[in-house]
């Protein structure tokens, strides 16, 4: 551990001198953002890149900001900052932040806290906090959600540390965090792992409504013929209705974008293939090995995965010449849209806090569910005015094994269900894709069944594989001796 390192001349402090309160090392966009946001909120602020050049460019466009101290090493940053030390890693996650951290250890005192702001996954977050503390150092795993706009103006943050951690680092974050009726998009998630946790939900669920969304445009356009234009003021509209979010919102933005080169709609001349970063795919694996169903989420990662196998896409299209449908069964309207598209975002949000309430039962975080939808509120991808309402029968009914059990949000799917049929039907009947729409519909019915054809696939398992069975009539568990006269047996 070091006493002291020495700090850089290139310095800019207040007239007492002060140490900076709060280091930031990884200056790409949101980094960058990040310190300003911390610099224009009245902390000062230690900056440092790898690259020497990202930290003097931000001092040198930003520095009226605010009180920046310029750090060209690590060494440096460490000793431009007060004690305890607190200290924000924004770098690429994985190989790059381990790279930062432990190039950082032997620089830091015990008590000081590392704080890793990027999309880590968050078994890693869970490693390095138990690393960082054999050394005595607070580890905080933080995520943040609201892109380089939310970084500079206020993101929802969610924090996964100890209680003294979150001592030291809570303050800082929960001043720069978006902020609706003066309370913080900011609160303490749980330990170790938690934030990063709910982060990859968070984006799992942004995969799920972003889908939809695009399901929906894509209905539009193909049954009910509306251009990209008309499309942009039916998303306008509904932008003053329960579906108010940003999503909505942008999305009627770019419908109506029309690109300088060609003069036709942006989105006819952007290549349909969606990318992902990997946190979608994190949530699927996640909630797989929980055993928790997140079929929209899960369905809106493989529709980018199908997306992007564009050299499958074209073979399959060519082999497969189906007739097209001349006549639809299902007629749908755009006030059948907005009915569906609201029913499956509740299933998006309900299946996320499903996984959430699961993934914290498993490691005793003791996160609770309705801080989630709160600190959702405004700052990150996902706001939306539906989110006071998930809070409010969080609240109302905090023992609720599902936000569909709660009567609000049961109601409210239940009057759409006609609505989200139809859209699926019609989507079915002309052959175009509704993957999420079609998991969501496929999803209640399940869960509203009262009798599922589970009671089949035990059976098979039992005869090929003496996997046993439960009975409905009676306890334990059995095994039919198949091949010795079918008699049945209690099971070992």
């Amino acid at each position: 551990m070091s006493s002291d390192a020495a700090s850089t001349d290139d310095t800019t402090t207040d007239d007492s001198g002060a140490r900076a309160q709060v280091g930031v090392t990884g200056l790409a966009v949101m980094g960058r953002n990040l310190a300003r946001n911390l610099a224009r909120n009245g902390f000062r602020v230690a900056v440092h890149n790898r690259t020497t050049s990202k930290a003097e460019a931000l001092v040198d466009e930003f520095g009226d900001e605010g009180d920046f101290t310029l750090a060209r090493s690590l060494e440096d940053l460490v000793g431009a900052l007060e004690r305890p030390r607190r200290i924000i890693v924004m770098v690429k996650a994985g190989e790059g932040t381990d790279a930062v951290i432990d190039e950082l250890v032997p620089l830091l005192d015990e008590g000081d806290v590392v704080a890793d702001a990027g999309n880590a996954h968050w078994r890693d977050t869970v490693r390095r906090h138990d690393a960082l503390a054999e050394h005595g150092i607070r580890f905080a795993g933080v995520g943040v959600s609201g892109g380089e706009v939310g970084a500079l103006e206020g993101p929802s943050i969610m924090p996964g540390c100890d209680g003294d951690t979150y001592a030291e680092l809570g303050p800082f974050l929960e001043v720069i965090s978006a902020h609706v009726d003066d309370e913080p998009c900011c609160t303490l998630i749980g330990p170790d792992g938690a934030g990063h946790f709910v982060k990859m939900v968070h984006n799992g669920i942004e995969y799920s409504d972003m889908q939809l969304i695009a399901e929906t445009y894509d209905l539009m356009h193909r049954l009910i013929g509306l251009d990209a234009a008309d499309a942009a003021a039916v998303f306008r509209d509904w932008n003053g209705t329960e579906l108010k979010s940003y999503l909505v919102e942008i999305t009627a933005k770019v419908l109506s974008h029309t690109d300088a080169d060609t003069g036709r709609p942006f989105v006819d001349v952007v290549r349909d293939a969606a990318e992902q970063k990997g946190t979608g795919r994190w949530t699927v694996q996640t909630a797989l090995d929980l055993g928790v169903p997140v079929t929209g989420i899960a369905e809106a990662t493989m529709a980018r995965a199908v997306s992007g196998d564009t050299t499958r896409r074209t073979a399959v299209r060519e082999a497969l010449d189906a007739p097209v449908v001349a006549e639809l069964p299902v007629r749908i309207d755009t006030d059948d849209l907005r009915q569906a598209l609201y029913a499956a975002k509740v299933v998006s949000y309900a299946q996320g806090l499903d996984l959430v309430r699961a993934g914290s039962a498993e490691q005793d975080w003791d996160v609770e569910l309705a801080d989630l939808p709160r600190i959702w509120r405004n700052g990150c991808i996902i706001r939306a005015r539906l989110l006071g309402d998930i809070t409010e029968a969080l609240e109302d009914h905090p023992d609720a094994p599902s936000l569909l059990a709660t009567p609000g949000f049961a109601a409210a799917v239940t009057e759409r269900l006609p609505a989200l049929r139809r859209v699926v039907a019609a989507g079915v009947a002309a052959g175009v894709p509704v993957p999420v729409f079609s998991s969501v519909l496929a999803y209640l019915d399940a869960l509203r069944a009262e009798r599922l054809p589970a009671a089949l696939v035990q059976g098979l398992r039992d005869y090929f594989g003496a996997h046993t069975y439960e009975r409905v009539d009676r306890e334990g568990a059995f095994h039919t001796l198949w091949s010795e006269g079918r008699t049945e047996v209690a099971a070992d």
